[in-house]
């Protein structure tokens, strides 16, 4: 634990919004608090720059889990992080689109205050195509916009096949396709926006109906694990859509991709980090805003988010000693 309080800002969606039994950064923050850091909440919309130098407006924030009275909100006020704030997470959901990317730069900015995960290579690494550079990990996998492709790869296939934005979030705009559906084509349509958006196709994996697991990884090391079980109904497993936390280890195929893919996210700076894995086959790099602790913790009677503060605080205190 730091030797004194330290000053963390939260820069994330709005926080009445937060599941407060789901939400990996309320418990982040609850965490902070609970050691006597002060905690702020910071919407990415009052990020700016004043004299070349990254400034927020600032909320203090009072939060206990409590549903419908999970915060207590205290003055707000605008300064400028590096003069004010130790550290800085950036949580906010995708899509990284105009607005998450000026704010990922705004906080590149930032020279005294530690930011979390490193503003640089969010931006650099696509949670979708970054996977890619993994590519002996992955199974068959096309990014196009063009929907005729799509329906040749899904020939190619056998008749089957997943797609996907590659800003989505939470499973937002996944599609199961079959050959032979008469929707086929508006599908297409859509997921690519009539040409207009890039879309990721992938093999359809049926070990998903076993569970796709997510891995967290805390400066590219293990940390815990879940199986997301999709219902019956749906074809996607995320926990928001139906899907059930299951206990899981990790078995050689995931241990196999940590080994991989570890080191490079150690090395970018992408110190919480949650990745997606089916049937041993990588499929996603979350690195924006990934979720699953609280899952963890219940299933595994552990306490994550102690961990990410642990060595938040060390890298606050190696950044004052440098």
């Amino acid at each position: 634990m730091a030797a004194t309080p330290l000053h963390l800002a939260f820069v994330m969606d709005p926080i009445e919004a937060v599941s407060i039994d789901e939400d990996t950064t309320f418990v982040l923050m609850l965490e902070a608090q609970r050691r006597g850091h002060h905690v702020y909440y910071v919407d990415p919309s009052s990020l700016g720059v004043r004299q070349g130098e990254a400034e927020a407006v600032v909320t203090p924030v009072t939060l206990q889990k409590e549903t419908g009275n999970h915060v207590e909100r205290g003055d707000s006020r605008r300064v400028l992080l590096d003069e004010a704030m130790d550290l800085a997470f950036q949580r906010v959901d995708p899509p990284v689109d105009a607005d998450y990317t000026i704010a990922t730069q705004i906080l590149a900015l930032c020279r005294r205050t530690v930011v979390l995960n490193r503003p640089d290579s969010i931006l650099a690494y696509n949670e979708k195509l970054f996977a890619l550079q993994f590519r002996d990990l992955m199974t068959d996998t096309i990014v196009t916009r063009r929907a005729s492709e799509l329906r040749e790869f899904l020939a190619q296939l056998g008749g089957e096949m997943i797609v996907k934005p590659l800003n989505g979030k939470g499973g937002e705009g996944i599609f199961h396709l079959i050959e032979g559906d008469r929707n086929l084509t508006s599908l297409l349509e859509q997921a690519t926006g009539f040409g207009a958006n890039w879309t990721m196709a992938q093999r359809y994996l049926p070990q998903v109906r076993e569970g796709d697991k997510r891995i967290l990884l805390l400066e590219g090391e293990f940390l815990g694990a879940v199986l997301r079980v999709p219902a019956e109904s749906e074809s996607r497993a995320n926990l928001h859509v139906g899907g059930k936390a299951v206990k899981t280890e990790l078995d050689r195929d995931d241990r196999r991709i940590l080994d991989a893919v570890g080191p490079v996210l150690a090395r970018e700076g992408l110190f919480f980090v949650g990745i997606d894995v089916i049937g041993g086959k990588l499929t996603e790099i979350n690195v924006t805003s990934p979720t699953g602790v609280q899952e963890v913790n219940a299933l595994e009677s552990v306490c994550l988010e102690a961990r990410v503060i642990d060595r938040a605080e060390t890298l606050v205190a190696s950044r004052k000693t440098s």
